[in-house]
């Protein structure tokens, strides 16, 4: 679970980096300190919500790239057997109820039962089954998981998720670098240019609010889970995703790279404080939700 964390801020600390050195090249970063002493609050709220924004929407727009490379899926754009028909035809029904364009649709080598959607568009999307879900699980309960990964499409969970991470970014970059200048200014006194207490000062708060913000988007995630849960039992009933939910508790834990975790149709079990960094909330929980629908 830490190294997950650690991930998740290195990723956010290298958006922030190039799109850092890209703004101060073109001459931005210069006009928040114009007088030496002072800070442009106007100019800084700008800088952070185009580094933080910026750095969210890229890797949205090249989510769909990504995914296929690092999970090497197969898009099924001619079915060459009976169960690639199968699964192209169910994805296309469930998207037509959810009155959505059909997605992409992908099988990926994989023993572990998962399966995952992203892309940036509800019209644009990717839907992808592991070649272990496809394996261990019935026709019912496979359905059930697409149901669910085309709820995620038709909720727009992609683009929420971006956003709200956006917004977080946009915060932890500017209260960051507001922290650095009152230490600077104030408690070290520097008086002209920023000294190596602003730079230091800013990289700690700025993992330290990053911790704080994972907190917020993984609440996000977790509550867009039950949302897509509730999605699929509507479209395909409750009881074959309770199935699926549980036939996913009884094996073994899913495993995706570190980008398409939060994408997955289960994640990893953690207790204690470690439960605010999970991406899906408990399968138990999730079953039980589904109970009282």
């Amino acid at each position: 679970m830490l190294k997950r964390v650690a991930l998740f801020i290195a990723t956010n600390l290298a958006v922030v980096l190039v799109l850092s050195i890209v703004l101060r090249l073109l001459g931005v970063d210069r006009i928040l300190d114009e007088s030496g002493a002072g800070i442009n609050y106007e100019a800084l709220l700008i800088l952070s919500v185009v580094i933080g924004f910026g750095g969210s929407f890229i890797s949205l727009a090249m989510s769909k790239w990504m995914a296929k490379r690092s999970t090497g899926a197969h898009v099924i754009t001619r079915p060459s057997n009976s169960a690639e028909s199968w699964l192209v035809a169910t994805v296309e029904r469930l998207a037509r109820d959810a009155g959505i364009k059909t997605p992409e649709v992908a099988v990926y080598d994989a023993p572990d039962m998962n399966a995952f959607a992203t892309g940036a568009r509800r019209n644009n999307a990717l839907v992808a089954v592991s070649t272990g879900l496809l394996r261990g699980m019935q026709k019912d309960e496979v359905e059930a998981v697409l149901a669910h990964e085309v709820s995620h499409v038709a909720n727009g969970d992609m683009i929420t998720l971006a956003l709200v991470q956006g917004v977080v970014n946009t915060f932890v970059i500017f209260l960051s670098r507001i922290v650095g200048h009152i230490i600077d200014r104030v408690v070290l006194k520097n008086e002209r240019g920023y000294g190596i207490g602003y730079f230091v000062s800013v990289i700690v708060a700025q993992l330290v609010l990053g911790v704080l913000a994972s907190i917020i988007v993984m609440w996000v995630s977790r509550h867009r889970e039950f949302r897509a849960d509730a999605g699929a039992a509507r479209l395909n009933g409750k009881r074959p995703m309770i199935n699926a939910l549980a036939r996913l508790d009884r094996g073994a834990p899913a495993q995706l790279p570190e980008s398409l975790e939060a994408f997955g149709i289960s994640g990893r079990h953690a207790g204690g404080i470690k439960r605010l960094f999970m991406s899906h909330p408990p399968i138990p929980e999730r079953i039980a939700a589904l109970e009282a629908l």
